[in-house]
């Protein structure tokens, strides 16, 4: 596998390697690193399965500042990559900007949308997935009182709170949702000390689930949360087993299944704009054996029938992202 690693000095200039052919696609992922145990390795976990499968090579680069965005998208496509995913919101800006240099190059983004001719752009439907983990930390509360932790206060965060504390309240309308945002820039995504003296500061309001979509800053509330002896819920990746038996499970965003797909379209993949839902198992809640003494069957029951009625429709969760009033707070 050929790796594309960025190394900026005093002077910010790019260094990039790389080993395969000019068809090798790429990844660029965003702040907070490759292995955040979150997005990001969801992302690296998607191009692993398709190398593991295919024996192919990719380039790969980790961001490190907001200033590396369009370099690195220059320097991916003037050196044959395609397509190039890009992943998280932040990268549509500059995606606007570079992919019409580039016609014969495919982009991809992950979290936005670029309405371009050579540009694809997936979205999920992350308020169902919330709706369904806030189902399950409604039922698995004894305090009647559960949290939420996000990253960059953005309307993409807004929406997973939205959904979780929509479907909290269809399983105990009594439950009370105590909310917090760890900031408003990019650093929001990785501060485990922030996220940790904030999931703290919701275990004092009550607070014995707490779900963390934050990123790599959601490494800190987890521990936070196993410390003090409550449960706590991932995000993005599977993170049940960072805390085996205290992680009441993960919301589950397939940005691996994504990534993997493109990668396996190559130079040949459609663009567009692509929208993956429950309908799709796109979103879901993770059940294996570090979490299976935690949710009996009796609470998965109303959860996966209401996961059922929210892909056929029956169900409506709100989406934050087009409109920003949440029915439920």
């Amino acid at each position: 596998m050929s790796l594309m690693k960025s190394i900026f000095g005093a002077t910010t200039a790019l260094a990039l390697t790389a080993g395969g052919s000019f068809a090798d696609p790429a990844l660029i992922y965003d702040l907070g690193g490759k292995f955040d145990k979150s997005f990001n390795e969801a992302a690296y976990n998607g191009a692993k399965r398709w190398v593991d499968e295919t024996g192919g090579s990719y380039k790969e680069l980790e961001m490190q500042s907001e200033a590396q965005r369009e370099q690195a998208l220059r320097r991916l496509a003037e050196s044959g990559a395609n397509p190039i995913v890009t992943t998280g919101f932040a990268f549509a800006d500059t995606l606007q900007t570079v992919a019409p240099d580039y016609p014969d190059t495919k982009f991809a983004i992950i979290d936005s949308v670029v309405d371009l001719p050579n540009v694809r752009s997936v979205v999920f439907k992350e308020e169902q997935g919330s709706y369904l983990v806030g189902m399950l930390a409604a039922e698995a509360s004894k305090s009647d009182t559960i949290g939420f932790i996000g990253g960059m206060d953005i309307p993409l965060i807004r929406k997973f709170a939205c959904g979780y504390v929509q479907g909290a309240k269809a399983a105990k309308p009594e439950i009370k949702v105590v909310q917090a945002m760890t900031g408003t820039t990019p650093a929001a995504w990785n501060d485990p000390v922030k996220g940790a003296e904030l999931a703290k500061a919701q275990i004092a309001q009550g607070a014995d689930v707490i779900y963390a979509a934050a990123g790599a800053t959601g490494i800190g509330i987890l521990q936070a949360a196993a410390d003090e002896k409550i449960l706590s819920i991932g995000v993005d990746s599977n993170q049940n087993m960072l805390h085996p038996g205290q992680v009441l499970t993960s919301m589950v965003k397939r940005v691996d299944n994504a990534v993997y797909d493109m990668f396996k379209a190559g130079p040949d993949m459609q663009t567009g704009t692509v929208v993956l839902g429950l309908a799709e198992d796109g979103v879901g809640y993770a059940m294996d054996d570090n979490n299976a003494d935690l949710v009996t069957a009796e609470m998965r029951a109303p959860v996966d029938d209401a996961a059922k009625k929210i892909a056929s429709g029956e169900i409506a969760v709100h989406d934050f992202t087009t409109d920003s009033t949440c029915p439920v707070e």
